[in-house]
């Protein structure tokens, strides 16, 4: 009888995992982006629902439920009545003067952000961690009302240590901090480490991606984001976490990496994609400064462009598109990771056609090795195609950064990869100004100084088994 038992539970269990399977195979069908993606899904589904199942409803999901429909709480809605209407209309009555060549491909990034271009920014290139967090802690010592904090990564090493610190003296000072740090990206941070924040009375708070019963399973999605705001006068965005690997103290050595400090308008506009954020994670509003302040020195015209898996459109797939297209002259592209969708490789291409200089710089060690593998698969069609790809000597490059010509200039936290098109929140600083270019491509031209050129022709010099490793890599790129 118990035999009999056994065998009944597992023919119940065996088709309610097929029911489940062909119901998640019409979802797949009727929700998965591509017509590729829907019709794998759908045959795993019905063929192995028994380990296609729970892959699919982890990394199956291309859209983020719940964040837009939470950011129209009522709560949050009678809060922002107070400071969005005039934060927008501030925002607009600081137009910023576009480059005339540029003005009508840069309109549609404008629209993405649903915040203009502004002028009277001033912006300062922030090389590597060093004078990042150099910058980053002078700027926390002079806060008076609020510090807000977010990165994807925080350590509980010197580098933590030393961020924490200063975020206690600041709060026995009666400043109020907020610090919003990413799970995943954070999951080795301590809860010691959480736990003195607290206690000083800093508020603290996980992403919490899977909040909520509809979202429980939304655990491929990352708050990428890095931003940090003192008093809502000056603002830093760009490629670091906290870690002592990004100031050079771990094992792939010099950590090459570029950060932005922004002063004017600019900062009001990533403060804004601090506190959706931070609606998300707390249902909190805090209370801050929305009064514009155009920079004393400088007058840069910027765009803070936030993109995520929540958004209508593919915004960052957009913004990759739309920076290829409107290049004319050049075009180079940071990034760690290489890994970009069928359409925006394509457009790389194009670009490269139309006789404009491609370049894409990467590195040359791995900190992820299976996006490291896919990236090789991506060396033959680019040679065909003319784009350059250099890999980074000395040390690791993680930069996110993105030059057009001589005039456009972006950097923020979005890698060329599915991961940051598709799956990941980011934000990227786009500036429309020449003295700004000019800066990033002499930074870039003494990364290419430090930079081999690489081709299929190195991916062939390699063993059949790399190249194999290669190959089976790519079959991921839809999730790295």
């Amino acid at each position: 009888m118990l035999l009999h038992d056994v065998w009944w539970l597992i023919a119940t269990v065996a088709a309610m995992a097929h029911i489940l399977g062909m119901l998640s195979a019409i979802h797949a069908i009727a929700q998965v982006r591509t017509p590729q993606g829907a019709i794998a899904w759908a045959i795993s589904l019905a063929s192995f629902p028994y380990l296609a199942l729970p892959l699919y409803w982890i990394f199956g999901r291309n859209r983020f439920h719940g964040y837009v429909e939470v950011l129209r709480h009522a709560s949050l809605q009678q809060a922002a009545q107070v400071w969005l209407p005039p934060l927008l209309a501030q925002l607009r009555a600081l137009p910023a003067a576009l480059p005339r060549v540029y003005a009508i491909e840069l309109t549609p990034l404008a629209r993405l952000a649903r915040t203009p271009f502004t002028r009277g920014n001033a912006l300062d290139l922030l090389v590597d961690g060093e004078a990042t967090f150099a910058a980053i802690f002078a700027a926390l010592e002079t806060a008076e009302r609020y510090i807000l904090v977010q990165f994807f990564i925080i350590k509980a090493d010197g580098l933590g240590d030393a961020l924490r610190d200063r975020l206690l003296r600041k709060a026995a000072a009666g400043v109020a901090v907020h610090v919003l740090y990413d799970e995943v990206g954070s999951h080795a941070l301590p809860r010691a480490y959480l736990e003195s924040l607290q206690a000083a009375g800093v508020k603290v708070s996980a992403f919490r991606t899977t909040q909520g019963w509809r979202n429980r399973f939304q655990l491929n999605f990352r708050n990428h984001r890095k931003i940090v705001v003192v008093d809502g006068r000056t603002a830093f965005v760009g490629g670091l976490n906290v870690g002592d690997e990004y100031v050079g103290r771990g094992p792939l050595g010099h950590w090459r990496d570029t950060h932005v400090r922004v002063v004017g308008p600019a900062v009001q506009a990533l403060q804004l994609v601090f506190v959706e954020d931070w609606y998300w994670a707390t249902r909190l509003v805090p209370v801050l400064d929305w009064q514009l302040q155009p920079a004393a020195a400088g007058d840069q015209a910027v765009l803070v462009l936030p993109t995520g898996p929540a958004d209508a459109l593919d915004a960052c797939s957009m913004f990759f598109h739309q920076a290829i297209n409107m290049a004319q002259q050049r075009l180079w592209i940071a990034s760690p990771y290489f890994v970009p969708d069928a359409p925006v490789f394509e457009a790389l291409q194009l670009a490269a056609l139309r006789g404009v200089d491609v370049r894409i710089l990467l590195p040359a060690r791995p900190d992820h090795y299976l996006v490291y593998l896919a990236s090789f698969s991506f060396l033959d069609a680019a040679d065909r195609a003319g784009i350059q790809v250099y890999r980074y000597q000395s040390g690791f490059t993680h930069q996110k950064v993105v030059l057009i010509d001589d005039t456009v200039a972006a950097v923020g936290t979005a890698n060329l990869d599915n991961r940051s098109l598709r799956l990941n929140f980011e934000v990227m600083a786009v500036v429309a100004d020449s003295g700004f270019a000019q800066q990033v491509a002499r930074m870039l031209e003494m990364d290419l100084q430090h930079s081999r050129r690489t081709s299929a022709a190195d991916l062939r010099a390699r063993g059949p088994a790399f190249r194999w490793a290669v190959r089976a890599a790519r079959l991921f790129d839809p999730i790295l």
